[in-house]
């Protein structure tokens, strides 16, 4: 998927860049396979601001993906590739046997035409999703169970994938995209392939007005505040306080870790993100 660029005909239009869409092959979704997504503007059921930053944006719908592929051994078409306005891939459209038809994430490589199949006995093609054990090793994967048959939780977006390294004692070490290495049980789902819009990465957003289109409304420096606004405030003149960064809680921002280190999945992490083997105590 490329990605456009403008002459700079306005002061923005020297930044911004957008996908092509190239692959878009039907602009609008499948009706049954919708839900109104009501906005709360960061707001909880009490009307409290509980997410900072939200608000306004776009109306959008909610596209219904089926993360679990349950139809095993049953053959489906790829009938379209959709734009989804809530995630950065592009989704799928399946149309079954039976007429049933599902979204799944759109792999690197799925064209309108291609066939797909889920359950043990699939071969191991992009946008087939099989267990852990069926998949060899070094092959990339996506859409990855954690829990068996709760469905696709992890490696789903743009771009990204998974690699299988190895299998031992029913359970597959799996390096994720962040650099994590885990392992997991080989009765556990992935979907064959990289994600697809690999280019997504690319966009630059370029005006204040593409992020207000998504909902995201801007914020106020810390140092630009009020000492009763926030513990980074006030100052005579341009001052940070000469504290360490915090939120307006009082929470540290950098450096402070927040995963709680009695965590139960601690033991199926071997590697984590920043390299350093997990100590499971």
């Amino acid at each position: 998927m490329p990605v456009k660029s403008f002459r700079p005909l306005t002061p923005s239009g020297r930044y911004v860049t957008i996908a092509s869409f190239d692959e878009i092959t039907k602009s609008k979704p499948e009706k049954s396979l919708v839900e109104i997504r009501k906005k709360n503007g960061g707001r909880n059921c009490y009307g409290r601001v509980t997410c900072r930053g939200w608000g306004g944006g776009h109306k959008q719908k909610h596209r219904i993906v089926d993360f679990k592929r349950k139809k095993h051994g049953i053959e489906a078409n790829v009938i379209a590739i959709e734009y989804d306005p809530l995630r950065s891939a592009r989704l799928a459209l399946l149309e079954y046997k039976d007429g049933e038809k599902t979204y799944i994430v759109a792999p690197n490589g799925l064209t309108v035409g291609a066939k797909v199949m889920s359950g043990p006995t699939a071969p191991p093609e992009p946008g087939n999703c099989i267990p852990l054990k069926s998949v060899p090793v070094g092959l990339p994967i996506h859409n990855l169970e954690l829990i068996p048959g709760r469905g696709g939780q992890l490696v789903r977006s743009a771009g990204v994938s998974a690699t299988l390294m190895s299998r031992d004692e029913g359970y597959a070490t799996i390096r994720l995209p962040s650099g994590e290495i885990r392992i997991i049980n080989e009765v556990c789902y992935a979907t064959v392939g990289q994600v697809g819009n690999s280019e997504h990465e690319n966009v630059v957003w370029g005006k204040a007005g593409r992020s207000r289109h998504r909902g995201i409304h801007p914020l106020s420096r810390a140092v630009a505040k009020n000492p009763v606004d926030h513990p980074m405030g006030g100052g005579a003149g341009k001052t940070s306080g000469g504290g360490h960064p915090v939120t307006p809680w009082g929470v540290i921002t950098k450096g402070f870790k927040t995963r709680n280190k009695r965590k139960l999945s601690n033991k199926f992490i071997l590697v984590r993100r920043d390299g350093r083997p997990m100590k499971n105590k």
